[in-house]
């Protein structure tokens, strides 16, 4: 099969690329490299059944050219940064809104049949239900982030109404693992290393959270993309467990070999639009045979591993 693979440079995109190339389909990736790391995708660019497209598909040409041939798309470029989305408002807007607006054009306009969304569980706002299914109300968005991604599910869902395009939406809780380059583990990581007497949290360090190993990740995609239906689907992805920040805490200090005075910011959140709670209901995706293989604390681990060069 042909995919394009949106953000191919990025930590979830570039290994996406490198998974399908190894199960022998033929990808072309487009990243404009705000965010991306060329050496993810050092193995791919020696792949003759791999293409890299450098553009920015805020510009629809751009999107239409990439996805011309392709038989499913692959959307995970977006703009992540939830914490400093208030700095930069219009940002979400464009990244991701107008981007997979372009996309979904493209996509009609070149008969791609698939298309796949990385959505978040942030959509869902505080949630008053545990754990959290996909048939839950959208409450009030806490961040620019998680509202951008609520309008980017309504622009899929209108175009799979109106041209029958088949999409597939994944609300993806936090994701680990190698490749890693943003969230609180390389945050806390970083301090460490530069000061691993002390260590400063945002919020209480109460806040808990569900996360999913990057390859758990993707195997989940490619198993709802294999298990295909009419109109949209969508997919809680996460473990069956979470965490508080301070268990996170523990796992990369003992991993790190280190015994910090911990500070706390203080509050329920660490910022604004950081839910306290999140956990998902994902049974959905394990009615298809899906199991995560990582725990919440392996897949840390195997993250501080990759930061340290271990992995």
């Amino acid at each position: 099969m042909h995919f394009l693979v949106t953000g191919c440079a990025g930590f979830v995109g570039s290994t996406m690329v490198d998974r399908l190339l190894r199960d022998g389909h033929s990808v072309v990736g487009v990243d404009d490299f705000s965010t991306g790391i060329e050496a993810f995708l050092e193995g791919a660019s020696a792949n003759p059944r791999f293409r890299l497209v450098r553009g920015d598909l805020l510009d629809p040409d751009v999107a239409l050219a990439a996805a011309a041939g392709a038989d499913v798309i692959v959307h995970l470029a977006a703009n992540a940064d939830v914490r400093h989305g208030t700095e930069h408002p219009r940002k979400d807007l464009e990244q991701n809104v107008l981007v997979t607006v372009n996309l979904l054009e493209a996509a009609r306009r070149n008969a791609v049949p698939r298309f796949a969304f990385s959505s978040t569980g942030s959509v869902y706002g505080d949630a008053t239900v545990f754990p959290t299914p996909e048939t839950a109300p959208f409450p009030i968005q806490t961040s620019l982030y998680g509202a951008s991604k609520v309008a980017a599910e309504s622009f899929i869902q209108a175009y799979a109404e109106g041209f029958g395009i088949r999409a597939f939406i994944f609300r993806f809780v936090s994701l680990l693992g190698e490749r890693y380059t943003h969230g609180h583990v390389v945050d806390f990581y970083r301090q460490l290393i530069q000061h691993p007497d002390s260590l400063h949290v945002l919020g209480d360090g109460r806040q808990r959270k569900s996360y999913l190993y990057i390859g758990d990740c993707v195997e989940a995609v490619l198993t709802a993309l294999a298990n295909d239906g009419p109109g949209v689907q969508v997919y809680n992805l996460g473990t069956d467990e979470y965490c508080e920040v301070n268990d996170s805490i523990s796992w990369i200090c003992q991993a790190m070999n280190v015994k910090p005075q911990i500070t706390y910011g203080g509050g329920t959140r660490g910022w604004i639009g950081d839910n306290p709670f999140i956990f998902l209901d994902c049974s959905a995706m394990r009615g298809l045979g899906w199991r995560p293989t990582l725990t919440i604390r392996e897949s840390v681990e195997r993250t501080v591993a990759y930061l340290d060069g271990r992995a």
